[in-house]
């Protein structure tokens, strides 16, 4: 039996199934009016799938632009497929949820934040987790940015 509920854990396997479905539905009907995303990789996941031009310029992490052009997406329970274009070069991209860290939707000033260790699992805190909301410097424009980090062990 667990000695304690991994609501770090849980609530970002929440978070990339709420991605997933996303993705899912734009892969169905494509972007829906403003909506575009930012997303940062960690380019040095092992699943994720790249051109070596593009992990030699992006060694460590790459934030993709979904927005006016894109091709290929298709989506699985692990990640997703995607074809950009970098410079006038179509690349394609498989990009699994767990090497996400960040995805924003700034047309309806939505964002979700992983932090993602390569420790995790050998982590221990001691302090009772908290939610963290991001403090905006423009009150117009204030979105929520939940870091989950506090929350794994």
């Amino acid at each position: 039996m667990a000695h304690s509920i991994d609501y770090g854990n849980l609530m970002h396997d929440a978070m990339r199934a709420l991605i997933r479905e996303v993705m899912s539905q734009v892969a169905r009907d494509g972007l829906p009016g403003t909506h575009h995303f930012f997303i940062t990789v960690d380019t040095t996941h092992p699943e994720m799938e790249m051109a070596d031009w593009l992990r030699d310029r992006y060694p460590s992490e790459i934030t993709l632009v979904i927005q006016n052009w894109f091709d290929n997406l298709q989506v699985d329970a692990n990640g997703f497929a995607i074809t950009l274009n970098f410079g006038n070069a179509p690349e394609p991209l498989y990009i699994p949820f767990d090497a996400i860290s960040t995805f924003v939707d700034p047309s309806v000033e939505f964002g979700l934040r992983f932090e993602l260790h390569a420790s995790d699992a050998e982590e221990e805190d001691d302090e009772a987790p908290m939610l963290e909301d991001a403090e905006p410097e423009d009150e117009a424009k204030s979105g929520e940015v939940v870091s989950l980090d506090k929350f794994r062990k």
